[in-house]
């Protein structure tokens, strides 16, 4: 498999375009514009002609792998150092290591720069692990975990670890046969049906577990804003659920402050990328999609994944909308949760998790903020058993599956008996008319509210205990 074909060298990053080029031997490739020097690959590939097309393979393998960022590579000795004869220090008899092709399995290890080793006796590091660039690990969509085996050449001069020349199985099966698999995107997908069980005393995440449940394959944002808890609430969830089993669990910081990142490093979860808030958005951005990547592959092969980003504020809207689009069920396989934390919802939600600045500061917990999305009064519909959400501004954001609760709320216009937060049902349908003042909102009830009938229990109120 090659990657010298014009739909996969448009596809390919600029720098790995800039390493085939260099290899290839293309003068003034570094001035050329990306659809240019597409065309300049192909034309010299074309010149070539039949005696180097045997050779495709390793000549752009031997490029990604000088391209591709070496960990702990050896500084470059300097001209006429100690020890050194500059420019006559080599030899001229003194040749490259030759290139062996010796076989090699061991278990797959990424790295945050996309890049990873072939640990042959994990978890730990060994002298004999290979290194793999990060074009191998996109192109065969490696996760860490991964069983693979395949070729190794020797270190250049320049490097410090012996390097895979190329994946021949995965997991017990050929290479060509997972990557050739049904793309992400097509695979199909449901609503989310299994709940995540939370199973925590903490106040905070028996509301959400209640008021806003989350299942595999869902999507959600944590708002509020400052100092409104969203880290804390994030760094709650991720302790309960660090202990689920089944759940591959991710954490990616993007953004945050340095003592939040201190207070997540300090946690039972290791960020696998730590920007704090002086990094680019667009570094963040190709963070952020590197890690959904990863997760991805892991939801494409049966496998529950569940990614926690802390935060998305610095992040453009449309690369944070794609990122949490990327959560979905998988009929019949597996599922990719992200959970992430911002100002104010992104879009495409499944479920958003309000937090009230206030209630926080007052350390009234459960601090979630049941009024984030929108009040109205629920009624009964013209259908058997069907609810209606009415008196809801056209402003207000409601969409389909959003959770119903009661408000709680006594005045003269909306009297209740009921506590605050009973779930009354799920939002099926969200309609309005541009002359109607309010929207149009179906509801489908837990239960039958037509045979339920209002009690009171009015009980004496008990006398504050004797000062001692």
């Amino acid at each position: 498999m090659t990657v010298l074909h014009r739909d996969a060298l448009e596809a390919s990053p600029l720098a790995d375009l800039h390493a085939i080029a260099s290899e290839l031997g293309i003068d003034g490739y570094r001035r050329l514009r990306k659809g240019d020097l597409v065309d300049r690959i192909l034309e010299h590939q074309g010149d070539d002609g039949a005696a180097e097309e045997a050779s495709v393979e390793d000549v752009v393998e031997e490029a990604v792998d000088e391209a591709a960022e070496e960990p702990e590579a050896r500084p470059r000795r300097r001209r006429g150092a100690r020890g050194g004869r500059g420019r006559g220090s080599r030899d001229e008899g003194e040749e490259e290591p030759e290139r062996r092709d010796e076989p090699v399995e061991g278990v797959v290890e990424l790295l945050s720069n996309g890049s990873g080793f072939v640990r042959l006796s994990p978890p730990e590091p060994s002298d004999g692990d290979v290194y793999i660039s990060a074009a191998q690990v996109r192109r065969c969509e490696l996760v860490s975990g991964d069983r693979i085996s395949g070729p190794v050449r020797r270190p250049r001069r320049s490097e410090r670890y012996p390097s895979l020349v190329r994946v021949d199985t995965i997991n017990g099966a050929p290479a060509e046969e997972v990557a050739e698999g049904t793309p992400y995107d097509e695979l199909p997908c449901a609503f989310p049906s299994v709940r995540l069980e939370l199973g925590s005393d903490d106040p905070t995440l028996k509301a959400i577990e209640w008021l806003t449940p989350i299942g595999r394959g869902s999507r959600v944002v944590i708002t509020g804003g400052p100092r409104a808890g969203k880290t804390e609430t994030l760094r709650r969830l991720a302790g309960a659920l660090a202990g689920t089993e089944g759940l591959e669990l991710s954490l990616i910081l993007t953004g945050v402050r340095p003592e939040e990142t201190a207070e997540w490093k300090a946690g039972s979860i290791e960020p696998s990328t730590t920007l704090t808030l002086a990094a680019s958005g667009d570094a963040q951005a190709h963070a952020l999609e590197r890690a959904v990547e990863t997760a991805q592959r892991i939801a494409a092969r049966g496998g529950h994944a569940v990614l926690l980003a802390d935060t998305l504020d610095a992040i453009a809207p449309a690369t944070a909308r794609k990122a949490l689009a990327a959560a979905r069920a998988i009929v019949d396989g597996g599922s990719l949760t992200i959970i992430a934390t911002a100002t104010k919802p992104i879009g495409g939600e499944t479920t958003v998790i309000g937090l009230d600045a206030t209630r926080t500061a007052a350390r009234n917990f459960p601090a979630l903020d049941l009024t984030t999305s929108a009040a109205g009064l629920v009624r009964h519909g013209q259908g058997e058993g069907s609810l209606v959400l009415d008196r809801v501004g056209k402003e207000a954001a409601v969409n389909e599956g959003d959770l119903i609760v009661t408000a709680g709320t006594r005045s003269h216009q909306y009297p209740s008996l009921f506590p605050r937060g009973i779930a009354i049902g799920t939002v099926t349908s969200v309609g309005q008319t541009d002359t109607a003042l309010y929207k149009q909102i179906q509801i489908d009830p837990f239960v039958d509210f037509a045979g339920l009938d209002s009690v009171i229990a009015l009980v004496p109120k008990r006398a504050a205990p004797p000062a001692p």
